[in-house]
């Protein structure tokens, strides 16, 4: 292959390979909010949703009620704690259907 055949497929100096750029990506979190905000009947859909999840929880959905309060104060933490000799490594045993 001579060389003149490679220059015809070089990108030009100061010429992007890539004219238009990168294909933009549709803006999800802005259609979440639109479409939460969206009123029907003097409500918007996240108060239905909110309203749908507290009255699930007062009935004893341990899911909705779970849900809420996650929401509303965060996630437990849970405590590991290392019984060994600080210079022993860690293991740790996962059980269950492996």
């Amino acid at each position: 292959m001579a060389a003149k055949d490679i220059e015809a497929h070089q990108f030009k100096k100061g010429q992007s390979g890539n004219p238009k750029g990168r294909p933009k990506k549709p803006d999800i979190d802005q259609y979440l909010i639109d479409a939460l905000n969206d009123e029907r009947n003097g409500i918007t859909a996240i108060e239905a949703i909110i309203k749908t999840l507290i009255a699930k929880a007062v009935k004893g959905d341990v899911r909705a009620a779970q849900e809420l309060l996650d929401r509303l104060y965060g996630k437990s933490s849970q405590r590991i704690t290392h019984a060994g000799d600080t210079n022993d490594p860690v293991v740790i045993n996962i059980h269950g259907n492996i």
